[in-house]
Order: structure tokens, then C-alpha cells, then sequence
């Protein structure tokens, strides 16, 4: 019940900066008699975050509100706000973002998540791989959501892709996995860094 009346209440001021691919979140978090707000920077770049909350039937700190860094990819938690009981609660908040990193900027604890490439990623996991385990360990320490399939077990996809490739490239003889990166096929990619090129270009 809560959580449906602090979405209702809610309103966002964003002050965008060019360098930004991604706007900031604001993403709320319900614990006993208080609500915690996180940051959340899905961008490839630090940021400094200036969280400013205004309402009535809450309480919170009286400090002045500062900028706090938020990592690239990084959830941090910015501030909470104390329920007064039997009350309903209230509140708007705004948000300024800024690129120009300062040495001020509060250093808090924070959360790494994982974003969307630019580009859709896919890789299918060939019968015969022997580089998909180590590739596939770089590509889940990264900051970058994938999909995975194993043709061994979708034997319709398998043929699909071999119908793709012709009889010139068996899928059976690859040693490397098949990735799919905004709908081109790959099958030579062995390093996650070949990855990140390809997500660069236009």
C-alpha cells in the first residue's frame, strides 16, 4: 500500500548533461516505517547527484543536500526518509546531475548493476566450443546484459543458423561460440575485448 502511494506522489526535475547516454533513476526501497532513495547510473561514465526532497508527513535529515557520486553502472544510496505513522506521506523531489566531477562530491558505498548495450548481444553457445567458458566468464564480469543459448539444446535455432551460414561453415567445427551483435553473426570472437569494439561502431 505504501509503495502505491509514494508512486502516485512522486515527481522528477532532471537537469540532463550532453555527456549523458541515460538519465539518471531515482528508485525507491521500502524498509519499516521509512523509504530508502537510490541513485541509479546506468551510463558508462561517473556522475555527481544532487537529490533535493520536498513533502509533508515525512521526515528528513536537515543537512544541506550535496552532490554524492555515482559510479558508471552503479546504484548508491542517496537518502532516507522517516514516515510519520497513521499519516499519509507526500513528497516531489529534484534531481540534478552533473558530469564535471568534483573533489567535494560525497564518496558513498555502492552497488554495481549490469545495463543494455547499445547493441543487443546473443551468443549461442556452439556444440564444440572450447573458448565459450572463458569468454563467457568476461562477459559476466562485465557491465553488460547478454542473452545465451546452447545449440545443443535448441536444435531448431542450430539449424536456422546453419541454414544462415551454408554448408561452407558447419556449426559443428566452430571452436568459438556464434554471437549475435545487433543482428550480425560473429564466429571468430574469442576475447570480450572484440566485444567492445563492436559495440562501439556506429
Amino acid at each position: 500500500m505504501i509503495g502505491s502511494i509514494f508512486k502516485v506522489c512522486i515527481f522528477i526535475s532532471l537537469f540532463s548533461v550532453s555527456a549523458q547516454v541515460r538519465p539518471v533513476r531515482i528508485i525507491e526501497k521500502d524498509i519499516p516505517n521509512r523509504i530508502a532513495l537510490y541513485a541509479v547510473n546506468e551510463n558508462e561514465h561517473d556522475l555527481d547527484v544532487k537529490l533535493t526532497v520536498s513533502g509533508t508527513n515525512i521526515r528528513q535529515s536537515r543537512a544541506k543536500p550535496r552532490f554524492i557520486r555515482v559510479p558508471a553502472t552503479s546504484k548508491v544510496h542517496m537518502k532516507t526518509l522517516v514516515l510519520i505513522r497513521d499519516k499519509k506521506p507526500s513528497y516531489t523531489f529534484k534531481l540534478e546531475v552533473n558530469d564535471s566531477l568534483s573533489n567535494r562530491a560525497l564518496k558513498r558505498e555502492y552497488e554495481l548493476i549490469k545495463i543494455k548495450p547499445r547493441k543487443p548481444i546473443v551468443v549461442y553457445l556452439t556444440p564444440n566450443c572450447e573458448k565459450c567458458d572463458s569468454l563467457l566468464g568476461e562477459m559476466n564480469r562485465s557491465m553488460y546484459l547478454f542473452h545465451t543459448l546452447n545449440l545443443a539444446e535448441k536444435p531448431q535455432i542450430k539449424d536456422q543458423l546453419q541454414f544462415a551460414f551454408g554448408e561452407a561453415q558447419p556449426i559443428d567445427s566452430l571452436r568459438t561460440p556464434i554471437i549475435n551483435i545487433g543482428g550480425k553473426l560473429y564466429t571468430r570472437i574469442e576475447k570480450y575485448d572484440e566485444i567492445l569494439e563492436l559495440l562501439r561502431k556506429d
